[in-house]
């Protein structure tokens, strides 16, 4: 009686709805549709319907069974880097689709590996921490871990932090959405503990990487924020890809258009309406503001679409 929703992007809000309607254990691959629904998604969701499949939510859902919620005192999402981990905002503006797509860890579609790129996925994550676990914002930190064997942490009160580590493969965060709470033999491969290894551990730079910071904005603003950031995102991941726009110009156009959008009136209800009206309004946005520098595109540049992304590889 599981339903897994490995859709890519907020398309995925309507299955999600109706999978919680119908009472059915929702293993959730498409943050999206928490993110962009919010209040709409965990007033249908009973506790304990949703398992995050996300590989560092599925680490946190692990590590949180070390204690109670009381005991919390922090969740740390890690971040590969992606593929311009050490580099500063001035080195990462003439980065190239090319660039972006060459991904150090994970083998992923154009959309998420660009997201992974600028770490707007982080932000998502970071959103998406705060709506399963009714952690605050400032409470969820995020470290960037090359080697993406520790998928997520929990740090407790006492002092001790709960890692859940497993080498890189979706395989395993998988078979926890599917089976909870049974876990399912050789899901995936374990550490080889014979051969040395290294583990690193960094802190973001906000700076170049401003869209965690973002994230968090619009994750408080709630409402049609969240949406609006998303949408936004999408459009602009999909100028970069067609040489319409500069790396660094996706999230300063991201950020125009959720200054824009201002910020959602309080104590209304969020509707599936407001919800579509916001990405149709932040789509159409983000392309006037992308077009603007659309003499960047180079010549010869192949066109790309995310139309094409609705089911790529989650991770």
């Amino acid at each position: 009686h599981t339903v897994l929703n490995g859709i890519t992007g907020s398309i995925g809000l309507a299955p999600t709805l109706a999978a919680l309607e119908a009472g059915r254990t929702l293993a959730l691959a498409n943050k999206e549709s928490l993110i962009v629904g919010g209040d709409l998604v965990k007033a249908l969701a009973a506790p304990g319907q949703i398992i995050p499949v996300d590989s560092e939510h599925a680490a946190l859902f692990q590590a949180l069974a070390s204690g109670t919620r009381a005991d919390v005192r922090k969740l740390v999402v890690t971040a590969s880097g992606g593929p311009f981990r050490g580099r500063t905002k001035a080195e990462l503006a003439d980065v190239t689709p090319e660039d972006a797509l060459a991904h150090p860890t994970w083998a992923m579609g154009p959309v998420i590996t660009v997201n992974s790129a600028t770490l707007v996925n982080k932000g998502l994550e970071v959103i998406e921490a705060h709506l399963l676990y009714d952690i605050p914002f400032a409470d969820i930190e995020v470290v960037v871990h090359p080697q993406s064997y520790v998928h997520s942490m929990v740090e407790f009160t006492d002092g001790s932090t709960m890692a859940q580590a497993t080498p890189p493969d979706m395989r395993g965060p998988i078979a926890i959405g599917l089976g909870w709470p049974r876990r399912v033999p050789d899901a995936a491969p374990a550490f080889d503990w014979s051969k040395a290894s290294s583990w690193e551990f960094f802190p973001l730079d906000g700076d170049a990487f401003p869209s965690v910071g973002l994230a968090r904005h619009v994750g408080e603003l709630a409402g049609t924020a969240p949406a609006v950031f998303n949408a936004a995102n999408e459009e602009c991941v999909d100028a970069f890809l067609n040489g319409a726009l500069p790396f660094n110009g996706i999230m300063e156009t991201v950020t125009e258009v959720v200054a824009e959008h201002g910020t959602p009136p309080a104590g209304t209800p969020l509707t599936v309406a407001d919800v579509l009206e916001a990405e149709t309004w932040a789509r159409a946005r983000a392309r006037e503001l992308a077009a603007r520098t659309a003499p960047h595109k180079k010549a010869g540049t192949p066109a790309r679409t995310t139309a094409m992304t609705t089911a790529e590889a989650r991770a």
